[in-house]
């Protein structure tokens, strides 16, 4: 089996793990595009075409499925990249965890990149799935940036910016990008530990697994091979990954040679 997951950076790396947790006899592809990130400012026909490239890097690699470990891409891409690798390569696209935050009762906290607070895209899906309680939207700017590049002081003061136009009352944060979900520890504690926060990770790589017929197995012998794509050139994990528990828990996967 051989899963790949495709991002601007190194977001795809909270979702890569948890399938890696799932089942760690899972081959990895993790393709990125850190020449052409962030993907977030560019306009939406732009965000396709760098999200094109990637997954055609990865489809080369013949996955069984493809997770876009990508809000930003998910917006935008998901729609073009269905047309081209589906049905031979099932694309699993990633959403905000809006439902199931607001099915806890509000009030809500929705952290986003600029980009995507109060997009068209997440305005529906308050409307869909939170109609019933009270969501704030709160812009994060500079915060995936800052988490790409490992900046601890950059991250801390995105975090806490984001902490302060996050209403006391909140009950769940939704983590509404992928790069968010490798400092989650940092949010909690800005927000409150009491807090619940809501990522994408667990649910999307549940989704590949059922799109291609297998089930969850964590106790399947390790030993999948991991190839890392950067802008469609085969490489290492780059070096900001082991800032990050997932990031060091793929870079014990045995390298592709």
């Amino acid at each position: 089996m051989k899963i790949a997951l495709m991002d601007s950076g190194i977001g795809l790396l909270a979702a890569a793990a948890a399938v890696r947790r799932l089942r760690p006899d899972a081959d990895l592809v993790l393709s990125s595009d850190p020449d052409g990130m962030p993907w977030g400012p560019r306009t939406a026909d732009d965000v396709t075409g760098r999200a094109l490239a990637v997954a055609r890097a990865a489809a080369a690699y013949g996955p069984d499925a493809l997770i876009v470990a990508c809000n930003t891409a998910s917006v935008h891409a998901l729609p073009t990249l269905r047309a081209e690798l589906e049905p031979a390569i099932p694309v699993i696209g990633t959403v905000p965890a809006i439902k199931p935050a607001s099915a806890g009762g509000g009030p809500v906290a929705i952290w986003a990149t600029p980009a995507t607070t109060g997009s068209p895209y997440q305005r529906a899906l308050i409307r869909d799935f939170a109609d019933s309680v009270t969501v704030t939207e709160v812009p994060c700017p500079g915060l995936a940036d800052a988490v790409q590049h490992a900046d601890e002081t950059a991250i801390d003061a995105a975090v806490a910016a984001a902490a302060a136009l996050t209403p006391a009352d909140v009950r769940a944060v939704v983590l509404g990008c992928t790069h968010y979900e490798l400092v989650a520890d940092r949010i909690s504690a800005a927000v409150g530990g009491q807090v619940v926060l809501h990522g994408s990770a667990e649910a999307v790589a549940a989704q590949a697994l059922r799109r291609i017929g297998e089930l969850p197995a964590p106790d399947a012998t390790p030993g999948s091979r991991l190839t890392v794509l950067l802008s469609g050139r085969e490489s290492a994990l780059p070096g900001q990954s082991m800032s990050y528990a997932e990031g060091r828990l793929l870079q014990a996967v045995t390298p592709a040679h």
